[in-house]
């Protein structure tokens, strides 16, 4: 009997200790802590709060914590909580929104300033090119410039010259002078008038032949004329060509220098297609050189082709640049970079030049009120007349942040807050998107002014919707088309199975740098990282876009232009963290590269996603193998992120599964 009230008491206790851990287990914390979370409980509903992780939203659990795949900070799960909501909508509590750490900006009009980045090098200005040649025939008795590279000043003796010719001419002025003196007591006006004509006409034959009014003043000073005349630079410079030896007989018009006045110079630039309309004439333009780093040359753009070059489907514009101490060399490879000011309806506003005038030959020449030019005395014009908008009949274009719009291929997706709601409510809308400027994407259509838009929380949105099976930026709505215009948009029209193998194989070196590249950044290896970008950029250069035709050539053109301007940066962002920027930016068009093309080889690439990335926005890049290795934290996350895409290799058979 004993035993059995100690066995009753034993269990009475247990039962005790266990209600009392089911109770802290409850609460989490003791009671009278100051936990945020001591309910997890929605503080207006009182529904248990559940916490899953924005990347792996199949984590559901009743306490706050650490995502078991990834390690992210777990969130509270958002429900609709509206039966009224959209099909593209989702309501969350209060709590959940400041949990989520939701952030909205207004939907507003504004100019932006769009760059248009250029590359190319410094040439001549063909108006400032002289060429000195021989205005008589005869010999070269002795050249004072003798070598190519000499500056000269106008009036430098450059050569001199013996020439039968010039000493035959001196010496018939000679005898007119002497006639004109022997006459001068005759009574013959008739006599006098007629050597005074011949006196004229042989100055007038000297001065025709190259001689200065100086030079032939001092040999009417002589009295004698001289076997060997001095050619003189007409025009100052740096002589470019040398056309002949001291010794040697030239002919009459025969070229013997060439001078360059280089205090003004060409940059002959390269502009994509995609850049055209947004190039105009005067437009300033910032230069700089591998030589002076990051020396800013101003310069105005002063011609722009009317012919696409058919092969690289590029044009050409021309800078003009004063180079008042001939800093810029001709041939220097030159990084110039354009801002255009957009308004709606992509016009192109200019600050300097509204209300002016500018000269159509020289873009350098601005005044306030119409006249000539300076240079060549053209008329001014105004600068409407060139392609500008007028002042006054413009309007800002709509702009969001850049981190406001989720793109997917050519879908691009903003969430919008409603208003009017009892509970935060937010619904994804689809967007056209026009050109980004800076940290900004202009909207062609599908928002208003006044809009309340999402720029930081809007993935956490996206996977709530997913996880409720709501269209979300990754399963759309059937019946709702969209075509984003964007740069980064997912061609159409070339499939991958379309290309030449030829050139599948050119993109195979290409490929190999950047997976290798993934692979050192996911390693925490800058220095194998930057040696990989290296071995990209050679790549790139060396890809010979004549394989591809028409509408491929054009895309290839375009992604590799954005590539090229990626690595531009790779050797100015220093640290693994710069390493990681660079290959950020890479990415997007290698991912848009792959799924344009494809590749070749046995090995499928796998597109991987992070939502951590680039600051919160998430970013994706192409891998090896299907475990994750995040090459934008390394070891820190080195499995934060999902597969969400498998690209087989172009010798699968049609059909194959991925």
């Amino acid at each position: 009997m004993r035993h059995l009230k100690q066995i009753i008491i034993l269990v009475a206790v247990g039962i005790l200790l266990v209600g009392i851990g089911f109770r802290l287990g409850r609460s989490g914390t003791p009671a009278g802590t100051d936990d945020p979370h001591e309910s997890h409980a929605d503080k207006n509903s009182g529904k248990a709060i559940i916490w899953t992780c924005s990347m792996h939203p199949q984590v559901r659990q009743a306490e706050p914590g650490k995502c078991q795949f990834c390690g992210m900070d777990l969130i509270p799960a958002t429900d609709s909580g509206d039966e009224n909501t959209g099909a593209r909508s989702l309501s969350m509590s209060e709590e959940a929104m400041r949990m989520s750490d939701l952030q909205t900006v207004v939907v507003a009009r504004r100019f932006v300033d769009i760059e248009i980045p250029l590359v190319g090098k410094v040439d001549y200005d063909e108006t400032r090119l002289k060429t000195i040649a021989a205005w008589v025939p005869g010999r070269l008795d002795r050249l004072f410039v003798d070598y190519t590279g000499i500056p000269v000043k106008a009036g430098d003796h450059l050569a001199e010259i013996y020439s039968p010719e010039l000493f035959s001419t001196q010496e018939e002025l000679l005898q007119s002078l002497q006639a004109v003196k022997s006459l001068a007591g005759s009574a013959s006006e008739m006599v006098r008038h007629s050597t005074e004509k011949t006196v004229i006409a042989s100055r007038e034959k000297l001065h025709l032949l190259g001689l200065s009014l100086e030079q032939i003043a001092e040999v009417e000073r002589r009295g004698t004329a001289s076997a060997t005349v001095q050619i003189n630079a007409p025009v100052g410079g740096i002589v470019i060509h040398k056309n002949a030896n001291e010794g040697s007989y030239v002919k009459t018009g025969q070229p013997l220098y060439t001078l360059a006045d280089l205090s003004l110079v060409w940059v002959m630039l390269d502009a994509y297609e995609s850049d055209i309309a947004r190039l105009r004439y005067g437009q300033e333009v910032e230069i700089k050189t591998e030589a002076y780093g990051d020396r800013i040359f101003p310069g105005w753009i002063s011609f722009i082709d009317p012919v696409l070059n058919p092969q690289t489907r590029t044009i050409r514009v021309r800078v003009v640049v004063k180079n008042p101490d001939g800093s810029l060399r001709p041939n220097m490879f030159a990084r110039a970079l354009v801002r255009a000011r957009v308004a709606e309806d992509d016009q192109v506003v200019s600050r300097n030049l509204q209300g002016k005038w500018i000269s159509p030959m020289h873009p350098e020449v601005i005044k306030d009120a119409p006249g000539a030019c300076d240079v060549c005395g053209m008329p001014l014009v105004r600068a409407e007349e060139l392609g500008y908008a007028a002042a006054g009949e413009t309007k800002p274009p709509l702009v969001v942040p850049a981190s406001a719009v989720l793109t997917t291929g050519r879908r691009a997706i903003v969430y919008v807050k409603v208003p009017g709601k009892e509970r935060p409510t937010y619904e994804g809308v689809e967007v056209r998107v026009g050109a980004r400027a800076g940290d900004f994407y202009v909207i062609s259509s599908g928002l208003q002014e006044g809009q309340e838009v999402v720029t930081q929380g809007n993935f956490k949105i996206d996977s709530a919707l997913q996880l409720q099976a709501k269209p979300s930026m990754m399963s759309p709505e059937e019946d709702k088309p969209a075509a984003p215009d964007m740069k980064m948009a997912e061609p159409e029209a070339a499939k991958p199975r379309e290309n030449p193998q030829a050139f599948l194989q050119q993109l195979a070196p290409l490929y190999e740098a950047y997976l290798k590249t993934q692979q050192a950044l996911a390693s925490d290896q800058e220095t194998e990282a930057r040696a990989a970008l290296d071995r990209l950029a050679d790549a790139l250069g060396k890809v010979d876009m004549t394989l591809v035709k028409e509408q491929a050539h054009r895309q290839w053109m375009d992604l590799s232009r954005q590539l090229a301007a990626a690595l531009e940066h790779r050797k100015h962002l220093p640290g693994i963290e710069g390493a990681r920027k660079i290959f950020l930016n890479v990415s997007k068009p290698v991912i848009v590269l792959e799924k344009t093309f494809g590749h070749v080889g046995a090995v499928p690439h796998r597109i991987a996603f992070c939502p951590m990335a680039d600051g919160g926005k998430g970013a994706e890049w192409l891998q090896l193998g299907d475990k994750v290795k995040n090459p934008y934290y390394g070891s820190a996350m080195l499995t934060c992120g999902e597969i969400r895409e498998t690209l087989a290799p172009q010798e699968a058979p049609h059909g194959q599964s991925r």
